[in-house]
């Protein structure tokens, strides 16, 4: 009890890009399937609980928006949970959270108690288990790490496929509260994934060469539960701005698309199924996008791939403002789950690659509490607009308009602001200053305290020529 479980990857020691990594992959998507879909997944009860409990459309959609507030809302607490005991018994008490808030949710007798036990407890388990499986996955992943996203990223649209229809057999069959019981069941098995978290064990090689920088560590700072110094990276500050930007109209077309097809004249049945085929196409986008963010001539450039996929998106939103008849929107969901995807896919693979594994815990939970915010201002933001037009169009214009300038913002402020900041090492100074006719520098007398410090040194490294400015020369 209260014993801080290492299960992260020290310096030095190489992620494995497979083997037990493709374990820990499965994990993350089926984590990755029902954080993402649960929420949306809930809202075919919503009928039953309206005629349950005598309560407005708004009032049960408060089940949903609860969940999404604390699957990004609860980010910091996430991190400091994951920094002070580890991935794996986080995510093992998370999944009982889940599966506990949603059985107890069967036995609600009013809408607070829903908002307490399937809004709040569950959400709070779900965000346990989604942000350590990234986590994992970053730190079992570097070369593939972009396909490994991508693939797990791929879990958010498979399982919205496979979650409504499931409500809405249990919802016939069983009722609500059956329902809830059932779906508490399979949120266990976020327990099982859980299992699958196994820490980094570093080779003989690596264990050797960690004890040694241990060794020679005069100062060892004190592990902290919460990395802020990740706000004194311009690159994480400009990721933060785009990504809050972006997050105000990213969610807004998947919610407002069904009444718009409506709105349009469009039956109902073929109204839904415009998010099957946006879900269908998203499928496929998500672990295409890891794909191409892997080859070696992009990944460099990924942050840049990154802001091409939001400007695709926002064009699109802003294309969709035109459609008029059923092929149209098709055509919109079609593009819209293309971009959709590249997006879902690459979000936390350019805030991996910006802040590194050792700082990505406390980052992403920093992020999406930032992202939170954001989340509940959006959609409603967007009601708000169309209850004051009458129009879908200028709902879709806003989403679009927002998106792309996140786009405009994360590739300018990459461009103009870290382009720059990569320092030119010493013997490529010192060979331009030979190309340019200057002599290099002869090199200095050896100080007698280093002289000193060598004779001191073990005698395991006694003998090794240190890489000093001297010795470079």
């Amino acid at each position: 009890m209260g014993v801080v479980v290492q299960d992260e990857k020290p310096a030095g020691m190489k992620a494995p890009d497979g083997g037990w990594g493709w374990a820990i992959l499965i994990g993350c998507f089926v984590i990755t399937g029902f954080s993402y879909a649960f929420p949306k997944a809930v809202s075919v009860f919503f009928k039953e609980l309206i005629k349950e409990f005598h309560v407005g459309y708004s009032d049960t959609a408060w089940i949903s928006s609860i969940l999404l507030a604390m699957l990004y809302g609860t980010g910091p607490l996430c991190s400091i949970l994951v920094n002070r005991f580890g991935c794996r018994p986080v995510m093992m008490v998370g999944g009982l959270f889940a599966s506990g808030g949603m059985i107890l949710a069967s036995l609600c007798t009013n809408i607070i108690q829903l908002y307490l036990t399937a809004g709040v407890i569950t959400g709070l388990g779900l965000a346990l288990n989604f942000q350590p499986s990234l986590i994992m996955v970053n730190r079992y992943f570097d070369k593939r790490r972009p396909l490994a996203n991508g693939l797990s990223a791929a879990g958010s649209p498979v399982f919205l496929c496979c979650l409504s229809p499931l409500g809405q057999i249990l919802s016939k069959v069983y009722g609500w509260r059956g329902g809830f019981l059932i779906l508490g069941g399979l949120l266990l098995n976020c327990c099982a994934c859980a299992a699958l978290m196994r820490p980094l064990k570093p080779s003989r090689k690596e264990k050797e060469m960690i004890e040694q920088a241990k060794k020679t560590e005069v100062h060892k700072k004190k592990k902290q539960l919460l990395d802020f110094t990740v706000f004194r990276d311009r690159g994480f500050l400009i990721y933060t701005i785009a990504a809050s930007i972006m997050v105000f109209g990213l969610f807004v077309p998947p919610v407002f698309i069904v009444n718009y097809a409506k709105d349009t004249g469009v039956p109902d049945t073929d109204a839904a199924f415009l998010l099957s085929i946006l879900g269908f196409v998203d499928i496929f986008a998500r672990p295409l996008s890891g794909i191409v963010a892997g080859l070696k001539v992009v990944r460099p450039r990924c942050v840049y791939l990154f802001s091409f996929a939001m400007i695709f998106n926002g064009i699109t939103d802003l294309g969709g403002s035109f459609a008029r008849d059923y092929v149209g929107l098709t055509v919109f969901c079609i593009f819209f789950g293309m971009s959709y995807g590249m997006v879902g896919a690459l979000q936390f693979e350019v805030l991996m690659a910006i802040v590194g594994t050792d700082r990505f815990a406390s980052a992403i939970g920093l992020v999406l509490l930032i992202e939170a915010m954001a989340v509940l201002v959006g959609p409603p933001g967007a009601g708000k607009l169309f209850d004051a037009t009458k129009n879908f169009k200028y709902v879709f214009y806003l989403a679009g308009c927002e998106v792309v300038l996140s786009a405009i913002v994360l590739a300018l402020g990459n461009f103009f602001c870290l382009r720059k900041r990569k320092p030119e090492s010493p013997v490529k100074e010192q060979k331009e200053n030979v190309e340019e006719g200057e002599r290099p520098k002869e090199p200095e007398a050896v100080d007698s305290i280093e002289v000193e410090q060598f004779l001191k040194d073990e005698t395991g490294k006694n003998g090794e020529i240190l890489p000093t400015p001297e010795t470079s020369v």
